[in-house]
């Protein structure tokens, strides 16, 4: 029996779960779903939106299945503390990024596929696969704002174009890292060319700048060419992220697998789910070596909160991932065809694909095909 930890989080999180329930109950699958506390309530309750009873409880299970969570920016998630949390000095974090640096998910996996008969798709014949690095680059978290005077001392030091900066006050600069190793290259571009080696796709494209930002995207341009020649079958590709987004737009059935580090996936996975649909189609996996939390990728929406009225699709795209990831590849395969037997035929559709069924009715009629 499978142990997974069953994380709704905030907003429609709570709505998509409770489909994903139904179809997993229907499926039989052999496992125990254990709650665990994540979200926005408990960051205005406990001052934690990831409590530690959380992390103990996932480190007990075989992976963790998640909905949505709602984040804000510093200054307004610290005025929704509860008052005996004010004044503390607690700065609001996502706990999702924070569950895939303290379980090393080094592998974001997002699908794009467009499925016959969906009306919002840009074009029917597109079917892409997104490998994001997941710990590293902009969302390393190491950010200062006032930079130290002995930091900005340092850099004028060490780098001759820091020097404008040099003179300016530390509470007049914000300074984000981006942060890459060999090791978080490696292990991205792997994962993408092993993907593509296992699933006969014939490239595998790298989003970067190195144009322009030499040293970090500079390092996993390098990195690609040298591990490229492990995979003679498959064509590397190299695209800067502003031509990348121009042609997706113009010619995206040209692409297969793309490979980026963190921003620059997230920013181009979103329009990969947009060209099949948009944000309610869009499931993922954030990936480790030991374990697995797989999350739709889209937000808490709290206005359509309990109201069933969002797509699950995303949602139940994700359990498919999962099963997939369990090992359960009947199953995941089971799920896959009758999402596209329902998607196809337009009989039980949500509002944004110009239907009026709820949440549930749909994962009602994927259960009865199943």
């Amino acid at each position: 029996m499978y142990k997974i930890a069953w994380m709704p989080g905030d907003g429609v999180g709570n709505d998509v779960m409770e489909a994903a329930k139904i179809v997993l109950d229907t499926l039989k699958l052999d496992a125990e779903y254990i709650h665990g506390d994540i979200g926005w309530e408990f960051w205005k309750k406990e001052g934690k939106p990831l409590p530690e009873r959380t992390v103990e409880l996932l480190k007990q299970t075989d992976c963790a299945l998640f909905g949505a969570i709602t984040s804000k920016p510093k200054d307004e998630a610290a005025k929704e503390l509860d008052p005996s949390f004010q004044d503390k000095g607690l700065v609001y974090s996502s706990p999702i990024v924070g569950l895939r640096q303290l379980f090393d998910l080094h592998t974001n996996l997002r699908p794009c596929k467009a499925f016959a008969g969906n009306p919002l798709n840009y074009r029917d014949d597109i079917d892409l696969v997104v490998f994001r690095e997941n710990t590293e680059g902009l969302y390393a978290g190491v950010e200062f704002h006032p930079v130290p005077k002995d930091l900005m001392e340092m850099l004028d030091k060490k780098h001759k174009k820091f020097g404008r900066f040099a003179k300016l006050d530390g509470e007049e600069v914000a300074m984000s890292l981006r942060i890459f190793t060999k090791n978080g290259c490696r292990r991205i571009l792997r994962s993408a060319f092993e993907y593509a080696k296992k699933m006969g796709r014939p490239s595998v494209t790298v989003v970067e700048k190195p144009n322009v930002i030499r040293e970090t995207s500079g390092m996993m341009i390098r990195e690609a060419r040298e591990m490229a020649k492990e995979y003679p079958g498959i064509e590397l590709w190299e695209t800067n992220i502003d031509a990348m987004c121009m042609w997706l737009v113009k010619n995206p059935e040209n692409y297969s697998v793309l490979v980026a580090s963190n921003m620059f996936g997230d920013i181009v996975s979103d329009l990969c789910a947009q060209l099949v649909g948009g944000l309610g189609f869009a499931s993922s996996a954030n990936i480790g070596d030991n374990y697995a939390v797989f999350e739709p990728t889209h937000g808490s929406a709290p206005k359509y909160a309990g109201q069933y009225k969002v797509n699950p699709m995303a949602m139940l795209l994700t359990t498919r991932l999962m099963l997939e990831w369990l090992g359960e590849t009947d199953m995941a395969g089971r799920l896959e065809k009758v999402i596209s037997s329902v998607i196809t035929e337009g009989k039980v559709r949500t509002y944004d694909m110009g239907g009026t069924n709820t949440t549930l009715e749909v994962a009602e009629e994927i259960a009865r095909k199943l």
